[in-house]
């Protein structure tokens, strides 16, 4: 049965559903998505089980026996079903779903799926014994940047979201929460309404993802507290060794064996701060982590649109001092107006039935017949506080944007209930959505991929990567969307490359322009905060001051905490000893080539 004809599960049915009140908006999204698909649901594989490297079949079915030993039958799945790449809420956790080569290439060979963090602790020292890699995921939905994907094919992929998916405490008083990493922003959202507590949540644009997860790999919300790594408080990690580490206040014993009571209170404790070399890496498994939350307070969401592209500059450098000020309220967005097209979730035939990218006077003529009218930007904010405080901090806004001759605002109750503008307004007052997967329908079959560097505040500075951008998607036939995600001093700069998944023509024209976007912008001196797997080796590199120290140092850590090298070779660029400079890193055109038939592996044995 095709997966369009299925129910998506709801939380209760499935941890990686979606919650009841989204019951409609769930359907709707995943029919009109598969709607467009043209690729059945699976196609028979052309190998079998993928290995890991070094190791026989025989060693890898003794290897898998003695697992599911431990862990139960069960909790042990080998890699021999058809792969499905199925909708968001229905990934896989054995490949990417937007793979950008074969489909067959970055797999797992097996799913393991821990309980506890003894049974995650039992997994990495089997690994040890038969020197199989692991490659940890919460819940795999970082979908853009590779899914579920091992680096190393073959990889036993550790699934810790399918029973280590438990809300282990919400404080009320300390506004703050202890979370595994099987719990969605939907799960925690959903806890906290039906204890009726008066506190927020901060979410990415899709509430389905892991807390934990998104926090250690640096991702972004849109309240005041939307530096998500800035606000976790504490971790408890399963070291590459087996062993186990507790950070912050946590290593501190609690009285009568309880922990801590001042764990999700204070981030550093004692000594050296070590939380933020597990953010990012391949040196342990975050097994749970402290959360701060939100006080509700009250809020005003708004847009202001700018008429002209040249804007742009003028733009950034309005919104510098109105950040730094701590004047905007929360992590605003600034899109351009070719986002407002594709977040109706209309195909891009609608608007443009042509090859190529859709030109801007296409878009311009179209933007003429959305609510709100013909321009080139949309800035996307929220205010917070009482009603006197935000009136305030409106009026400075309008003022300060008022310098750029043309500029509109407007507030929810302005525009139509099915604008775009309504679901901001719920993701900057913590209630995660799904309306976000709409602007996938732009294509068939569509997969997508992120460019994000990080510029300056500053409009000089924006320009030069944004024209990075435009020259480099002209060139390889992509349409352009960018998002700036505003802070006082940096902006995420977000480039969604959309692309058919079905076309090798277009996966090799996606992977040629996100290495030139990374060596164009890397030339220019800006780097990105989070990429791709496929592309992690090449950013890694772009950080080489001091003769590649920061990478040398990583790799030092590396070697010293995981000796047998099994937990999640390359992962961000690091590679342990046993696997560096043996031909696994992605340096060139490896990927274009691995399309249609190739496969990334290394240049030599290990």
């Amino acid at each position: 049965m095709s997966q369009a004809l299925n129910k998506p599960p709801t939380t209760d049915e499935l941890y990686r559903g979606y919650p009841k009140r989204l019951a409609e908006e769930a359907k709707y999204s995943k029919d009109r998505l598969l709607s467009h698909k043209t690729l059945p649901d699976s196609v028979p594989r052309q190998r079998g089980v993928r290995l890991p490297p070094d190791t026989s079949r025989e060693t890898f079915d003794e290897a898998i026996a003695a697992l599911q030993q431990e862990l139960g039958k069960d909790n042990v799945v080998v890699n021999d079903k058809p792969l499905i790449d199925g909708w968001y809420l229905e990934h896989p956790n054995t490949h990417d779903a937007f793979h950008l080569v074969d489909q067959e290439d970055l797999v797992a060979s097996a799913v393991a799926y821990p309980g506890s963090t003894r049974e995650t602790q039992a997994i990495v020292r089997w690994a040890n014994k038969y020197g199989i890699p692991l490659w940890p995921i919460s819940m795999g939905r970082n979908l853009g940047y590779g899914g579920s994907a091992p680096r190393v094919p073959g990889s036993v992929v550790v699934d810790l979201g399918m029973r280590m998916n438990k809300i282990l405490s919400i404080d009320a008083e300390n506004a703050s929460c202890v979370v595994e990493p099987g719990v969605s922003y939907f799960q925690l959202y959903e806890e906290i309404q039906k204890r009726k507590l008066p506190l927020w949540i901060d979410c990415p644009d899709l509430g389905g993802g892991s807390v934990l997860g998104n926090a250690i790999d640096r991702g972004v919300g849109y309240t005041p507290m939307g530096d998500h790594f800035a606000n976790h408080c504490g971790m408890e990690i399963v070291l590459p060794t087996g062993e186990l580490l507790r950070t912050g206040m946590g290593a501190l014993p609690g009285k009568d064996g309880k922990d801590n009571p001042t764990w999700q209170s204070f981030q550093a404790a004692y000594g050296p701060y070590v939380d933020g070399i597990f953010s990012q890496s391949n040196f342990g498994i975050v097994t749970q982590m402290g959360m701060w939350l939100m006080r509700e307070t009250g809020h005003q969401s708004y847009m202001f649109t700018f008429p002209r592209d040249e804007d742009f500059p003028a733009i950034v450098e309005a919104m510098r001092p109105l950040a730094q000020n701590r004047i905007l309220g929360n992590i605003p967005q600034l899109r351009h107006i070719v986002q407002e097209l594709n977040v109706t979730g209309l195909p891009k035939s609608h608007w443009y039935d042509k090859s190529g990218p859709i030109p801007r006077d296409v878009i311009r003529e179209h933007s003429k017949q959305l609510p709100i009218g013909e321009c080139s930007w949309v800035f996307y904010g929220t205010q917070y506080g009482d009603e006197a405080s935000i009136n305030t901090q409106l009026q400075l806004i309008k003022a300060t944007f008022s310098s750029i001759a043309g500029t509109r605002f407007y507030l929810p109750k302005d525009l139509p209930d099915d604008h775009y503008i309504h679901s901001r307004a719920k993701v900057c007052s913590g209630v995660p959505v799904l309306r976000e997967l709409d602007w996938l329908n732009w294509k068939p079959n569509a997969a997508h991929l992120f460019f994000s560097p990080i510029t300056p505040t500053k409009g000089v500075d924006a320009q030069v990567v944004h024209d990075l951008n435009v020259k480099l998607h002209e060139k390889y036939n992509f349409d352009l969307f960018p998002t700036l995600c505003v802070a006082g001093r940096e902006m995420h700069y977000i480039t969604n490359i959309i692309f058919d998944r079905s076309s090798n023509d277009e996966k090799k024209r996606a992977n040629a322009l996100m290495r030139e976007l990374i060596a164009s912008a890397a030339a220019e001196g800006y780097g990105e905060y989070r990429t791709h797997l496929l592309y992690a080796d090449q950013v890694a590199g772009t950080y080489n001051w001091g003769n590649g120290a920061l990478l040398k140092f990583n790799e030092t850590i590396k070697d010293a905490l995981d000796p047998n090298g099994i937990m999640a070779p390359g992962r961000n660029g690091i590679w342990p000893k046993k696997y560096r400079g043996k031909g696994w890193e992605i340096l060139g055109d490896e990927n274009e080539k691995a399309v249609g038939g190739g496969t990334i592996a290394p240049k030599s044995k290990l």
